[in-house]
């Protein structure tokens, strides 16, 4: 789950890139860099959320940050206080409720139907929460689209409440049925959202680059955090980013691998449906590059899951992603570094897996 082509990146363009930069480094490159970033790459991602994500923000927004776990950690020094409930997907993205709980938030987990958060179940469960974090774009992990009229629900809410949302846009890039949903922050006209994105789904995650996209009046708050943590961001990757971006790699890297990843997922959605036929549901196969497959109550996916990877088969149970209790047990299972000739049989494995522990054929 979660990882991606990492065959089908161009080595030879970074390589390039990688060591044009090195032969220009000069006394400058050695020292610190912009605390919020470098300027260039903020730029870039500036104007590319603009065009790609509707997104109304300028580069003096934009913070350059170790990934989205970084981003989130930030944020919640910023925003949140111990004791602050906190609005979490259920089911969710564990390592996000790991961060809301480390820094002592409370978490109240809302439920999501097949558009996105329920909110009005968290306004019901409790309404003066002081933050929600969401994945509209693609629900983790069900993998739904938040519908328009919850999103300006949520919106409403948190200008009548004074709450933050924290939009976790992680691979929005990847859209397989219809052109890219425009941004939560993009609708925002209250200053409201805190967006947060990453290059590790559509790049490589050792490259450890994020950004988080700052209400203006907030920046400086960020950055005061983001002094005392680690002073700022490394500098000679974010410059090899940003010409990769400015030259039109990233633009083409992705149209290539938007096209790989539906061929991967139309594969994987036909051996699902040839071997397991209608006793499973498969749920959030438009976008991303996982899908997930639900069982029927009472089964057992951690225990099969643990027998999988014995054999070499890695599937996440979906019964983890749950604070409360599981209300639908299954699969997540990601396709993004798995080629289409493997995926039948790796399907067919599962299905003897699932036949061993009950499971109805």
């Amino acid at each position: 789950m979660g990882q991606v082509a990492f065959d089908q990146f161009p080595l030879h363009v970074w390589s390039n890139l990688i060591a044009r930069r090195s032969r220009s480094m000069d006394a400058k490159s050695f020292h610190y860099g912009d605390q919020m970033g470098s300027k260039a790459l903020r730029e870039t991602i500036a104007s590319y959320l603009r065009t790609a994500r509707s997104l109304r923000c300028e580069a003096e927004q934009v913070m350059i940050v170790s990934g989205s776990q970084q981003a989130l950690e930030i944020s919640t020094r910023v925003l949140l206080d111990p004791g602050s409930r906190v609005w979490i997907e259920e089911p969710g993205y564990g390592l996000a409720r790991d961060v809301f709980a480390l820094a002592g938030c409370r978490l109240v987990p809302v439920p999501v139907d097949r558009e996105g958060l329920d909110v009005g179940a968290g306004i019901k469960r409790y309404r003066e929460a002081r933050a929600a974090f969401v994945t509209p774009s693609h629900q983790f992990p069900l993998g739904m689209t938040m519908s328009a009229s919850r999103r300006f629900q949520l919106l409403d809410w948190a200008q009548s409440t004074g709450s933050w949302i924290i939009e976790d846009d992680y691979d929005s890039e990847y859209r397989y049925e219809s052109l890219p949903i425009a941004s939560l922050q993009g609708l925002d006209a209250n200053a409201r959202v805190i967006y947060v994105g990453t290059f590790s789904k559509v790049l490589f995650p050792s490259l450890r680059l994020g950004y988080i996209v700052i209400p203006s009046d907030l920046v400086d708050r960020f950055l005061r955090i983001r002094r005392a943590m680690d002073l700022g961001p490394p500098t000679f990757y974010q410059e090899v980013l940003a010409d990769f971006v400015g030259e039109g790699h990233f633009a083409r890297h992705v149209r290539r691998m938007r096209v790989l990843y539906r061929e991967r997922r139309s594969a994987l959605v036909d051996s699902i449906s040839k071997e397991l036929g209608p006793r499973v549901k498969v749920l959030g196969d438009e976008a991303g590059m996982h899908l997930a497959v639900t069982l029927p109550t009472g089964s057992r996916d951690l225990e099969i899951a643990e027998r999988a990877a014995r054999q070499n088969l890695w599937i996440w149970p979906l019964s983890t992603s749950y604070l409360g209790k599981v209300a639908r047990p299954g699969f997540i299972l990601g396709f993004g570094s798995t080629a289409v000739a493997e995926i039948p049989r790796a399907v067919r494995k599962l299905r003897s897996l699932l036949a061993a522990s009950g499971f109805p054929q």
